[in-house]
């Protein structure tokens, strides 16, 4: 049990802009990943399908890994050209981020508080900085992101950039999307192609 709760405390540390570890030091990570949850492309597929239709990607991207468990559900692709990660993750009934967060300028505030959470786990993000604010289509819809670089201390990444953003998909459920890469290499065209092919199903 220790093993899944690290993943996971891991995963909503990806919140704070470290990405599933960004996905810098994760082969002990997959290791422990696999153990639990199995690695074939069909479970993996099975599970991001509690998140989303994925079938309208093309083959630039990759579902790499898809997992539920106390609450939260969370789906990790990647740009294979690039590196560049995608990650959307449902908290359920908690939403760790809503649109109303950006229309109402909260969303600075509860990241930094995710980041002063976390300061003293194994990773640490440092010196985030919200560059821009824009809009991206998610799930068939509009949805507002902000543009952040960030350090990320105790792995080998330096500085990395990306988006954060959230859809709210029903009234009570929201889910938060990130994408990063190593700030150079970050591209909001990568995000806005993943992204706008992602649609809602049914499945829970």
């Amino acid at each position: 049990m220790g093993c899944i709760r690290k993943i996971f405390q891991i995963l909503i540390l990806a919140l704070a802009l470290v990405g599933f570890t960004s996905i810098g030091g994760k082969d002990f990570l997959v290791q422990q990943y696999e153990n639990y949850f199995g690695n074939s492309k069909e479970s993996t597929m099975e599970r991001a399908s509690k998140l989303g239709d994925f079938s309208a990607l093309s083959d630039e991207f990759e579902i790499d890994k898809a997992a539920s468990a106390f609450g939260y559900k969370g789906v990790l692709a990647e740009h294979n050209a690039t590196g560049q990660k995608m990650l959307i993750i449902d908290s359920g009934k908690k939403p760790i981020l809503t649109e109303d967060d950006f229309e109402n300028d909260r969303v600075e505030e509860k990241i930094n508080a995710l980041i002063r959470k976390f300061k003293y786990q194994s990773l640490q993000v440092d010196d985030f900085t919200i560059t821009k604010r824009g809009t991206m289509n998610a799930y068939g819809e509009k949805v507002p992101y902000v543009k952040f670089t960030a350090k990320i201390n105790k792995l080998p990444l330096g500085t990395v950039g990306g988006v954060i953003s959230a859809i709210d998909v029903t009234p009570d459920e929201s889910r938060t999307l990130i994408s990063l890469n190593e700030n150079k290499k970050y591209s909001q065209l990568i995000t806005n192609e993943f992204f706008s092919k992602v649609k809602l199903n049914n499945k829970k």
